[in-house]
């Protein structure tokens, strides 16, 4: 926990800040409810730690499904993971290889971005590999409206424009194990000097090097958050009805399907079909969108 000066704290939550649930007789999982980014109340304790008193409500904060944990028993819906809040942009982290470029990754972070009012960043790194359809990628979510930098840290391009955008704002930099978050963040604020990891030869992946989310100020008013990296990811609390609303492209047609309820699916005179075979919206991303409107009806209680 960061002081409003340089100092920082080392803190624990009292008891009534943490929720604590039973998936199995022997198994249970804790959610804080304090996260990175949250604005809170200490109390100083005599060896110089402190301990949460008050958590300051939230402007807005991004989250997922908790991951499964292995041999447990879910009861009711997975819960909700918090990442961070308090934030102003997300800094979505890909890669054009090592580990390959995961569009379907990308769209179901950009919908927590959308679903929770926070602004987006799209980030393509390791550019030096070349992806023979980097242009394509870099055209397709620049067309939607989407602000796209192409990086590479060897040779330093595109950093310091993305340096200089951040400026006065609170960042965090989420994506998959391996795109390169850390190494991004090293080069644009060499005094952070995060552990950085290579690929599973194995795997073709990223091996986690973060992991839990740090916040760092950076600059006067300007703060990074480092997130550990991703394999997968669920949006948490998004019906299948509310879907479409965060594929932004969507917005020009979807109130012109027949039925209010229309899941762009298979129902007739709809609008959003009919753009995709128009060509106006892209195949890429409709399969994106059928991709997870699969996961959200296929999520029954555990």
């Amino acid at each position: 926990m960061k002081t409003t000066g340089s100092k920082s704290i080392r803190c624990n939550l009292r008891g009534k800040f943490k929720k604590q649930y039973e998936l199995k007789k022997d198994k249970q999982f804790i959610l804080d409810l304090a996260v990175v980014g949250d604005f809170v109340d200490i109390e100083m304790n005599d060896d110089g730690t402190g301990t949460i008193g008050a958590i300051h409500p939230r402007k807005n904060h991004i989250s997922r499904k908790a991951p499964k944990i292995k041999g447990a028993s879910y009861r009711g819906e997975r819960l909700e993971q918090i990442i961070a809040s308090n934030i102003d942009n997300i800094i979505v982290v890909t890669s054009t290889f090592n580990p390959l470029f995961n569009n379907k990754l990308l769209d179901r972070i950009l919908v927590i971005a959308e679903s929770s009012q926070v602004h987006p960043i799209i980030v393509i790194n390791k550019v030096d590999l070349e992806l023979p359809d980097i242009d394509f990628w870099q055209e397709l979510y620049s067309s939607i409206g989407y602000d796209v930098y192409l990086t590479c840290v060897p040779s330093n391009v595109g950093i310091q424009k993305l340096k200089e955008d951040l400026k006065g704002s609170v960042n965090v930099f989420w994506g998959a194990s391996g795109v390169g978050k850390s190494s991004l963040l090293n080069v644009m604020y060499p005094k952070l000097d995060l552990k950085t990891g290579e690929i599973s030869k194995a795997s073709g992946k990223g091996k986690h090097t973060t992991v839990t989310a740090v916040q760092n100020e950076v600059d006067d008013d300007t703060f990074v958050i480092d997130t550990p990296g991703i394999r997968e990811i669920d949006p948490y609390g998004i019906k299948k009805e509310d879907v479409g609303h965060y594929f932004i492209e969507f917005e020009n047609y979807i109130h012109q399907c027949r039925f209010n309820t229309c899941t762009h699916r298979h129902e007739p005179r709809c609008a959003v079909i009919e753009a995709v075979e128009n060509e106006e919206i892209s195949i890429e991303r409709y399969e994106s969108y059928l991709n997870l409107l699969d996961t959200v009806e296929d999520d029954m209680n555990f």
